[in-house]
């Protein structure tokens, strides 16, 4: 395994790496909605979203790939009924790029302010 880190993506909140690569598939740990240069929040799905998505790539680019190399996202969201807002930010992330996508809601994520997390599986 070989750790990928970026400072063009937040720092890890625990003991984990940013991302991780074997075999060739570049995993991405979950990216909450915040900025590499900020710890807080904005508080719009919208926005998080977006974060969450831009900490993704720079972290899969750190390790030599590119959008259209995810094949799998996981999303997880403290309320559902924002699914329809951050699915519109997601689209235009993505484009014609469709990976494979998971879509779960959580009581609570590890910072107080966070509404989304998303994390990424990547082949080179």
């Amino acid at each position: 395994m070989r750790p990928i880190s970026t400072a063009a993506a937040p720092n890890p909140v625990a003991a984990y790496s940013q991302g991780a690569e074997a075999g060739g598939v570049v995993y991405t740990a979950g990216q909450l909605g915040f900025d590499a240069g900020s710890a807080a929040f904005p508080a719009d799905i919208e926005t998080q979203t977006l974060n969450a998505l831009t900490n993704v790539r720079a972290i899969i680019e750190a390790a030599g790939c590119r959008v259209e190399d995810i094949v799998k996202v996981n999303v997880f969201l403290t309320d559902m009924a924002q699914f329809d807002a951050m699915n519109e930010v997601y689209k235009r992330f993505f484009g014609g790029h469709k990976p494979a996508r998971s879509t779960v809601g959580v009581a609570a994520l590890p910072r107080p302010g966070a509404l989304i997390e998303i994390d990424a599986v990547a082949s080179k």
